[in-house]
């Protein structure tokens, strides 16, 4: 399993979820539903955007999960959780995420280095640059370009 917002999925996403479809006969994509965030995309916008863009890898299934990851790990029988990071910053905390997750349920967590040249990459860096009119074209699939470019000129931000 590959959880996260993925609001909007960039290509660092995209690379981390390609490479790990690889090595998994299944990988479940799971987008965080989270009530008290308001997403520029809806989950159901989101799980559409994923899966469009990863049909190509043939076994993700992409799903969304409410509440705690492990619950939906236990659901699901999943017992491996898979993160990409994109540096150290961000095994501090998932290193925490990890830990807590085995001793909650047992399922252990694979981290996935991102390729470098999407390190800098991040679905918040995107939206700003594209709500202030920035050309993302080049860190995120066509299709998702083309949505983030109508939610911008839509909503006026």
């Amino acid at each position: 399993m590959c959880p996260g917002s993925f609001d909007p999925v960039t290509n660092g996403h995209l690379d981390v979820i390609e490479r790990a479809s690889r090595l998994y006969d299944e990988l479940v994509v799971a987008v965080l539903v989270n009530d008290k965030k308001h997403g520029m995309f809806t989950v159901a916008e989101r799980i559409e955007l994923i899966t469009m863009t990863t049909a190509d890898c043939g076994n993700v299934v992409v799903d969304s999960f409410a509440g705690l990851l492990v619950d939906y790990c236990r659901a699901h029988q999943i017992d491996t959780v898979l993160k990409g990071l994109r540096a150290t910053s961000d095994f501090d905390y998932e290193l925490q995420m990890a830990q807590m997750n085995r001793e909650l349920a047992g399922v252990e967590t694979v981290f996935l280095p991102t390729n470098p040249e999407h390190s800098y990459l991040s679905s918040s860096l995107v939206k700003e640059v594209a709500r202030f009119g920035g050309d993302v074209s080049r860190f995120v699939p066509a299709d998702v370009h083309a949505r983030l470019s109508e939610k911008v000129a839509t909503r006026g931000d």
